[in-house]
């Protein structure tokens, strides 16, 4: 899977896919195993379909990412994506923000 990204210091912006499901799932998790910086910040507004393997995978990420001393964070403006980790309590689990940049200036 190849997503886009921005590099803004020791953070990487992740933009995800469109479709985050089942079928996307393996690739988008082993993804996030090629990075060398594992400060994450996951756009997700450009996502307009999730599953509960595409949530499950977003636990997997951070997992992962904080095993080697990262985290994944979050931004998500769009609305249905948001009521999605609400009704999911997801957004317990992840630190979720309204925007890139303030997901970003998070980790600092």
């Amino acid at each position: 899977m190849n997503l886009t990204q921005e590099i803004f210091g020791d953070v990487i912006v992740v933009h995800s896919p469109e479709e985050l499901e089942a079928e996307q799932c393996e690739g988008f998790e082993a993804y996030f195993s090629t990075l060398e910086i594992y400060n994450i910040v996951l756009d997700l507004d450009g996502t307009e379909s999730i599953d509960s393997k595409g949530l499950t995978a977003l636990l997997n990420v951070q997992d992962t990412l904080r095993e080697k001393l990262g985290d994944l964070k979050v931004a998500a403006n769009n609305t249905n994506n948001r009521k999605i980790l609400e009704l999911t309590r997801l957004d317990q689990q992840l630190e979720i923000f309204e925007s890139v940049m303030d997901a970003v200036k998070s980790f600092h």
